[in-house]
């Protein structure tokens, strides 16, 4: 087995993660389109607060750009548009990267998330 096989599906995960303008800017066009059908929708912008956050540990925010790159991929293991299983991988590579560095996401991202949820997301007034 080659050393690099057990990457195998994340390598564009990996480097869309190193464009830190281009996975915002997907980002919030993604979101702001499925944000209704994830469960976990709540989760995933505290992640995404918490990976832009300039407080952030740079490795902290190289996991969670990791996590939040998968998502905003246009094809992953699990098609997002398949009913009730589509964002299921997604899920599974947020709660690893969470759990991961699950203390570095402070309070704060938490209550950013929810406010965003609570008022609509618009992804010009998200993106400041």
């Amino acid at each position: 087995m080659a050393s690099s096989d057990h990457t195998a599906g994340f390598e564009p995960a990996d480097r869309l993660a190193q464009d830190r303008e281009n996975v915002r800017r997907r980002f919030w066009i993604k979101f702001k389109r499925v944000v209704a059908q994830l469960p976990f929708a709540e989760d995933l912008l505290a992640a995404y607060y918490c990976a832009f956050d300039k407080e952030t540990p740079r490795h902290v925010q190289a996991a969670l750009l990791g996590a939040v790159a998968y998502f905003i991929l246009p094809l992953d293991f699990m098609p997002d548009v398949m009913p009730l299983l589509g964002f299921t991988d997604d899920a599974a590579v947020l709660a690893t990267a969470i759990r991961l560095v699950a203390s570095h996401i402070t309070q704060e991202h938490r209550d950013a998330a929810r406010a965003a949820l609570k008022r609509g997301i618009d992804a010009d007034e998200a993106m400041e």
